[in-house]
C-alpha cells in the first residue's frame, strides 16, 4: 500500500474514557487539552468518548473547537421501556457525532452480541451518528490460531445492512486492552489488513486499540494499514492524550 492510498483515509484518534471522570473532572481535562491540540495536524479527527453524565456539559464546552464528542453506547430503539439505555435522539440533541459500539467490555460483561451490535450500528447511522465498531479476539482464540476467523465472523454479522461510507472500525485485541500488552505494530497492521479485505469500502478508517500509549503511538501510526487509535487509559490525562494526537 502506498502513502497516497493511506492518505485518502481519515486519521481518527479517539479517547474512550470508559467509567471515569465526573463532570467537574471532565471540565478540568478540557481546559488543558484544548490548548494542547489546537495546532494538531488538521487532517486528524479528534474524538472524546465520555460517560453519559459528562456529554451535555462537554458538548457546551467543546462547541466551536475541533474536538468531537462521542458516546460509549446507543440503544437500537428510539424510545421505550429500556431502563438504563440511551437513544439516538437523546444523543443527537446534545450534539453527539460518534458512538462506540461492540467494545469487548460490553460484549464480555453486559451480554452484547453480534446481533445487538448490528442493531446499534444501524440505529446510530439512522440518527446521523458515526459508529466506531470494535472487533477483536481473546488470548485463547489467538493462541488457537483463530484470530482471522473470529474477526471475519464478527464483521459478517455486525455489518449486515450497515452503510460502510459512514463507519469507523477499531481492531482491539482483547488480550491487549488494559493489560499493558500491546499487539506488535506489524501484527496489528496485518490483522487490520485482513479486516480491510472484508469490506466493500476499502477507505473505511480502521483504528488500533489496546494499550496505546505516548511511547508507542509513533510506531503504530507508521504502519500503512492503521488509520488511527482508540485509546483507553492514556486518554485520561490531557498531556498523555495530546501527545498521542500529536504523534510524529
Amino acid at each position: 500500500m502506498s502513502i497516497e492510498e493511506k492518505a485518502v483515509r481519515k486519521v481518527v484518534i479517539a479517547g474512550n474514557w470508559k467509567m471515569h471522570k465526573t463532570q467537574a473532572e471532565s471540565l478540568e481535562f478540557v481546559q488543558g487539552f484544548k490548548a494542547a491540540v489546537e495546532n494538531a495536524d488538521e487532517t486528524r479527527d479528534i474524538i472524546l468518548c465520555t460517560p453519559f453524565t459528562s456529554l451535555a456539559i462537554m458538548s457546551k464546552n467543546l462547541h466551536g473547537s475541533r474536538i468531537k464528542l462521542g458516546a460509549q453506547n446507543i440503544h437500537w430503539e428510539d424510545q421505550g421501556a429500556y431502563t438504563g439505555e440511551i437513544s439516538g435522539g437523546m444523543l443527537t440533541e446534545i450534539g453527539i457525532n460518534y458512538v462506540i459500539i461492540g467494545h469487548s467490555e460490553r460484549r464480555q460483561y453486559f451480554g452484547e452480541t453480534d446481533e445487538t451490535v448490528n442493531l446499534r450500528l444501524r440505529a446510530a447511522q439512522n440518527h446521523g451518528i458515526t459508529p466506531i465498531l470494535c472487533v477483536g479476539e481473546t488470548k485463547a482464540q489467538r493462541d488457537a490460531g483463530e484470530t482471522e476467523n473470529i474477526i471475519i465472523n464478527q464483521l459478517k454479522k455486525d455489518l449486515v445492512g450497515v452503510d460502510q461510507n459512514d463507519l469507523i472500525i477499531a481492531y482491539e485485541p482483547i488480550w491487549a486492552i488494559g493489560t499493558g500488552d500491546t499487539c506488535e505494530s506489524i501484527e496489528a497492521n496485518r490483522v487490520i489488513g485482513v479486516i480491510r479485505q472484508q469490506l466493500d469500502n476499502k477507505d473505511v478508517s480502521i483504528q488500533y486499540g489496546g494499550s496505546v500509549k505516548p511511547g508507542n503511538i509513533d510506531e503504530i501510526m507508521a504502519q500503512p494499514e492503521i488509520d488511527g487509535a482508540l485509546v483507553g487509559g492514556a486518554s485520561l490525562e490531557p498531556d498523555s492524550f495530546a501527545r498521542i494526537v500529536n504523534y510524529n
